[in-house]
């Protein structure tokens, strides 16, 4: 396919799903201010219920806690660690001889 094809097949798309979602935000609003047009399209008697149109009637969006993401650590297993002593390592550069080859102190 070419580029232009692959252009115009975006564009339409695009413009699809943006009037796909505004008609249904315009419809949303036109149910809250009419009840009435509400009951109509899906009669819920007395039980209340919660879709898009009476959440924007309600203003807010009561919604439950999502499961937590992490699992709660556990204990680890316990091993004795030796107590550490300090010792003295002599430094490895004091044998190599690093001023060997310097110039000479009064040159």
């Amino acid at each position: 396919m070419s580029r232009r094809a692959l252009r115009i097949q975006q564009s339409w798309f695009r413009s699809t799903t943006v009037l796909i979602f505004v008609t249904a935000i315009v419809l949303m609003l036109g149910l809250s201010v009419t009840p009435s047009l509400h009951e109509r399209l899906h009669p819920a008697g007395t039980s209340p219920h919660e879709c898009a149109v009476t959440l924007i009637v309600a203003g807010n969006c009561h919604y439950s806690a999502a499961a937590p993401l992490m699992i709660a650590p556990t204990r680890a297993l316990h091993f004795k660690i030796p107590v550490l002593t300090s010792q003295w390592v002599e430094s490895p550069f004091l044998a190599a001889h690093i001023f060997e080859h310097a110039p000479p102190v009064r040159s």
